[in-house]
């Protein structure tokens, strides 16, 4: 099941590790949807928005445990790509000391400053208790989450992104079922929604776990391998800390867009709501190049591959490039009936409005592919805090453009997302060969004459 991506060709390579993963970001959109569906249809506007109210903390706190079990394991792959079992064994296992550290910290100050958060964020009265409810037992269940995405990052890491994909889908399935009987047969409220979703996370968790303990032989530890070291802890936060903080940067520049958004109205949140449901879907290749190129980067340069640092590079831009136009072309002929799947039909009349939100960010969907290839090929190269640069740049660049929504309106809000990929991009490009410059510097011993990163 496992993958090295330090042989053979680039394209090719990254075709068939993208492909699953891509088939895993789709699912969990459509699994989003449903659970959404679900809620909304059996217990009503109120309870769809006690769960909404609660969306950009929950993106923000569990993006951070995304991002942050990615960032360790990125050595996993890096050890991967050089042939050092041995020190793989000790990455993974200072890993999973840290994820234990992290998840149990974070788990405790959520659920304590819980209503506090709630407050913060001006949750209405009439919602207040649903919504503490809902995202209450989401925080608590962040372990589950800790133990899905650093087994998942680790099993990628070493070539296998099928065994991830296969576990969520599951989870994902099982998670519906959940909903239906913890609400409807049950009474559970949205207590049985958030209940659903920690248990089937649980579920993929434990999955991938079993396939890391049974499927690779090189992962069978010792007592030495588990011991702390502090230099190891150190470089493994040093990967995965940026890349947490990278994902909450990212949602705090989103709510600040949504902010601007709700100053417009109603009618403009439904359209942006339906717009950027059926951009979820469409970007969902864009995350797999990143993914893909994260897992890539590391492998590559543990095997001090220089050449095909590049190559790779080179394949997933032409890939992205491709795709974007595809997509450009596509919306254009189908943006209004993808709209109507998220609008009823009293709500036609907004299709222009959405129309417009959504042509306005594919036609700047090229630099969001560039975004996702670098910045993630970067962080699989080892340079974690740089890309959690360019979360910070985005953000700047959705902070100003909201300030600008009370000014020049709707439009205004259609470039907020095209405005950040740009930006992020005139940091990130540079930023790519300059890694390349200090991988290859002969005082770090690894010299390689077949690399130009000027070119």
């Amino acid at each position: 099941m496992t993958k090295d991506l330090t042989k053979g060709s680039p394209m090719g390579l990254i075709l068939s590790f993208g492909i699953p993963l891509l088939f895993g970001y789709l699912f969990q959109q459509l699994y989003n949807v449903v659970d959404t569906a679900i809620v909304g249809k059996t217990l009503g506007g109120a309870a769809l928005a006690a769960v909404g109210a609660t969306g950009s903390i929950n993106f923000l706190v569990v993006g951070f445990c995304a991002g942050t079990c990615g960032g360790f394991a990125i050595p996993v792959a890096q050890q991967f790509g050089a042939g050092d079992y041995r020190e793989l064994r000790r990455y993974v296992a200072g890993g999973a000391w840290l994820c234990v550290l992290f998840g149990a910290a974070l788990t405790a100050a959520t659920v304590f400053f819980c209503r506090d958060i709630l407050t913060a964020m001006n949750t209405p009265a009439d919602i207040y208790q649903r919504s503490y409810q809902y995202i209450v037992t989401i925080f608590a269940g962040l372990p589950a989450y800790f133990l899905y995405n650093y087994a998942a990052g680790v099993l990628r890491a070493m070539g296998d992104s099928r065994t991830p994909v296969i576990w969520l889908i599951a989870a994902s399935l099982v998670n519906i079922v959940l909903d239906v009987v913890f609400i409807l047969s049950f009474h559970m409220d949205v207590f049985g929604a958030a209940f659903a979703t920690v248990l089937s996370q649980l579920l993929a968790g434990l999955g991938c776990l079993a396939r890391m303990c049974r499927g690779f032989p090189i992962l069978k530890m010792s007592r030495e391998d588990w011991r702390w070291e502090g230099r190891r802890m150190g470089e493994l936060c040093l990967m995965g800390l940026p890349m947490g903080l990278q994902y909450s940067i990212t949602a705090i520049g989103s709510v600040m867009i949504q902010a601007a958004v709700n100053g417009l109205g109603t009618v403009y949140v439904t359209a942006v709501t339906a717009a950027s449901k059926v951009a979820m879907f469409v970007c969902c290749p864009f995350d797999a190049m990143g993914s893909t190129m994260a897992t890539y980067g590391g492998q590559n340069v543990g095997a001090a591959q220089w050449e095909r640092l590049h190559r790779g590079l080179r394949a997933c831009v032409a890939l992205g490039a491709a795709y974007s136009a595809l997509c450009l072309g596509a919306m254009y002929l189908l943006a209004d009936p993808l709209n109507m799947l998220f609008l009823d039909a009293e709500s036609a009349s907004l299709l222009p409005l959405a129309r417009q939100y959504l042509l306005t960010g594919s036609l700047f969907f090229f630099p969001l592919s560039l975004v996702n290839i670098i910045r993630f090929m970067i962080q699989g190269m080892g340079f974690s805090p740089l890309a959690t640069l360019a979360g910070v740049l985005e953000m700047a660049a959705r902070a100003g453009v909201s300030c600008l929504v009370p000014v020049f309106g709707f439009t205004a809000a259609c470039f907020a997302s095209p405005a950040a990929w740009v930006l992020a991009d005139l940091f990130l490009v540079p930023a790519y060969f300059w890694c390349c410059r200090r991988l290859t510097r002969p005082a770090r011993g690894l010299t390689s004459p077949s690399l130009s990163c000027q070119s």
